[in-house]
Formats: C-alpha cells, structure tokens, sequence
C-alpha cells in the first residue's frame, strides 16, 4: 500500500518585528518552513526604537531555543541594568542601582540590533518585504487567503498574527480596539552624548534613569553607538499635541510648552526636554480591553502584541517573543496545525490575561514620585 505523506503546512507569519522573527527562527531551527511578511519596504524602512532588556524566563528562554543566546550575550549590555532615579524638583539622586559583576538578569539591547540578530539567523528570503496586510479570508478550516496592499494573494495553512497594536490578523478573532490609556511618551533624542550631551550623560549613566513628580515624568535610557532616549510622559488625551495647536514639526514651541509643564523641575533635568537633537516624536500609549480571549481557530492564532496589547512597562517584547517560541515549539510538536494552535493558546491566553490584569492601569504609575522600589529589580 502507498502511503501519500501529509504535506507540511504552508505558514504565513504577518510582522516582522522580534516576535514574528522569533517564530520563524525556532520554526526553522525544527525544520519547519515559514514565510514572514511585513509591510516595511526593507529591513532599513524605519528606526527600530530604543532599548529593551530580556529576562531568563522569556526572552532569553526564547532565544536559547533560537540557538542565539550566546550572540545575544555578546550584544547585550549587561552596564544598561544600572538604574538612577532623581528628584524632580532638586536634581538630587534618590536611588542608585548598579547590576553586580557578572549579573545577566536583564541586560539591554538596541530593538534594532536584536531584530538584526534574528533576520540574519533566517534562511535567506524568509522575510518578504513590502507586504502591507489588507485581509484575511477563506473558511476557518482553511485554506486562508491573504491579500496584500500590493496586489499579491496568498495561500496559507497556518497564520500568525504578529503585526502589532493594530492587527489585521486579529479581526479574524475579535472586534477588539486598542484604547488609549490616558498616558502618552513624547520621545527625544539625543546623539553622540559623551561629546555633544555630556552632562546628559552624566545624568543617565550606563542604563536609565528617572524622574517624576505625580503629575509628569522623564525617562531616559542610554542606547549602544552614544545615543540616548529621552521619554516625556504625561497624564492627558491622545491628542493632546494637536489641542495644544501644535504638530511634531513644531520643535521649538513644543519646546516652550514642556518647559513651562515642567517649570518646577530642576535645570539639570529639564535639559532632557530641551537639548534633543531633532523633533519630538509623539506616542500615545495604548491597550487591548482586559482581558482579550477568542474561540480557538484551526488555522489562525495571534502573539505579541496583537493578541495582549499592554502598557511599555517591561514586558511586551519578552512576552512575543515567548508567545512566539511555544507557538512555534507547538507547531513542531504537533500532528496538526489545529492541535499545535489549541495546546498553545492553552497557556498563552491565560498567562496573557494573568499579565493584562496586572499591569491594567499600571501605566499612571510611571507618574508617581514614590521612591523607586528595588524588589522592581530582577535578581540574577
């Protein structure tokens, strides 16, 4: 008797930051195909953002799994865990946090270089450029149907929804909006600081450091190459900028109106809101409704972001880059796409929920002048 193998499922992956790069990696590293389509132009189209640092139970567990956690290492700034936090009325240090030798608990990394990290792990030609996501179609037992910006239609077994904030992959599961949280960044930057920006240099360290005086906060973190960026995070709506008469061309009135919210702070620390190199960039923060579940699919799953939208408080890359990992582990371990779906949303949602619950609100924290709390600190 002829047997006809099954044959392997055609896997679409929708977004090419760190947790769609992580599932086809761990994906490929198990011998399993999959095709990562991002709607960037090029690995080059946009800035990645700041740092982030990874934890041992997710980001680097993760990358462990990758076969990259050795490269990672080698990356990584383990100096980026120092942590100072000031008086925003004095300039004056509060608390002082330097990571002992040898800690790797959280070390920092550029978005930019890890996401270069996992592209240049990838079989070559995984990524396909310049796909703009529009729609998900076809019957839930598939195939699925993609249809792309520009023109391109695709056939899938599996997709992953690992496009972000605003997925189009998660219209498949639910009607759920991202709202905004009453909390918005405006992001500066400051280059090459050791020459151009020494005393901000001094204020920020090797890793971040903070002020806040309940009603506004400044977070700065230093990046690799002699950048540092600078967050201004305020209480307000989402488009608090455009009510004030104002775009993110208008550097130097944003200018004047951060130093009159900021009139009380010290000099030292407003020169955070003023020295930036360059305009401000405006980012509204957002969430998904808590908590966010759906009906399992057979043929369509989300991570990352698109599936829990939280507050930057720490834990958004870790947790799609582990969604991505058990995923991909699942897909590789199981007979069927449906199955591999099923066991894996089976510990996603509940740890997703667990975390949106516990950080729901949490960002109006980020404004509070309370001493910085060192059990926040990962241990190593």
């Amino acid at each position: 008797m002829t047997i006809t193998p099954t044959p392997a499922p055609r896997i679409a992956v929708i977004g090419a930051g760190p947790g769609g790069l992580t599932c086809a990696r761990v994906l490929q590293v198990h011998g399993v195909a999959a095709t990562v389509y991002d709607r960037a132009s090029g690995p080059d189209d946009r800035n990645q953002g700041g740092t982030l640092d990874l934890h041992p139970d997710d980001g680097q567990a993760a990358l462990k799994e990758a076969g990259l956690l050795e490269e990672f290492f080698r990356l990584a700034r383990p100096e980026g865990q120092e942590m100072r936090q000031f008086d925003a009325a004095t300039g004056n240090l509060r608390f002082h946090h330097e990571p002992a030798e040898g800690q790797l608990s959280a070390p920092e990394i550029d978005r930019g270089q890890l996401r270069d990290l996992l592209l240049d792990a990838l079989t070559p030609g995984t990524v396909r450029w310049g796909h703009a996501l529009q729609s998900v179609e076809g019957p839930a037992d598939g195939p699925r149907r993609l249809h792309f910006a520009n023109g391109t239609v695709v056939e899938a077994d599996l997709v992953i929804g690992a496009d972000g904030a605003w997925s189009k992959v998660r219209r498949v599961h639910s009607s759920a909006i991202p709202r905004h949280i009453g909390v918005n960044y405006l992001e500066a930057w400051f280059h090459d600081v050791d020459d151009r920006h020494p005393e901000i240099a001094e204020i920020v360290g090797l890793g971040s450091a903070m002020a806040a005086d309940g009603d506004r906060c400044l977070f700065a973190q230093r990046n690799s190459g002699g950048h540092i960026r600078v967050y201004i995070i305020q209480a307000g709506p989402a488009d608090w900028l455009a009510r004030a008469g104002l775009t993110e061309q208008d550097t130097d009135r944003i200018r004047t109106l951060l130093l009159d919210r900021y009139r009380d702070w010290s000099p030292g620390l407003r020169r955070l809101l003023t020295d930036n190199d360059g305009l401000y960039l405006d980012r509204p923060l957002y969430a998904l409704p808590v908590p966010h579940t759906w009906e399992s699919d057979p043929t369509v799953t989300l991570l990352g972001d698109a599936a829990h939208l939280m507050p930057p408080l720490g834990v958004g890359v870790n947790l799609a880059m582990l969604d991505a990992c058990e995923l991909a582990l699942a897909v590789a371990g199981h007979d069927t796409v449906a199955d591999a779906i099923r066991a894996y949303e089976k510990t996603m949602l509940p740890r997703s929920t667990e975390m949106q619950s516990a950080l729901d609100g949490a960002a109006a924290g980020l404004l509070s002048d309370e001493p910085f709390d060192p059990s926040h600190l990962d241990a190593d």
